[in-house]
């Protein structure tokens, strides 16, 4: 089992730019220690006879029926907008 030390912490902060006291380091040492501990419980575990699983709820296209409707015309789109040019909406340029 891998050991998480309060270098490992340091390192983890610095190369996600968050600052922290000595007493924040220590905490998340002793914190992330023990999720290591537990992924290596978990490891421990007998998983021959366990199907794999995707999601743990059963269930298979349950979304609405995808069914053509009415769609705006280009005119009915650009009826509110600020400005319009040759059937597009008309925005500030960002490139010189």
């Amino acid at each position: 089992m891998a050991k998480i030390t309060q270098e490992d912490v340091k390192r983890l902060a610095d190369v996600s730019q968050i600052a922290m006291t000595d007493d924040e380091i220590e905490k998340y040492t002793a914190d992330m220690q023990s999720i290591v501990k537990f992924a290596a419980k978990l490891q421990e575990l007998n998983t021959d006879d366990v199907e794999p699983t995707i999601h743990i709820v059963e269930g298979s296209n349950i979304l609405r029926k995808d069914e053509p409707k009415r769609s705006l015309t280009q005119e009915e789109a650009l009826k509110n907008a600020p400005e319009a040019k040759d059937g597009y909406f008309k925005v500030p340029s960002i490139l010189e």
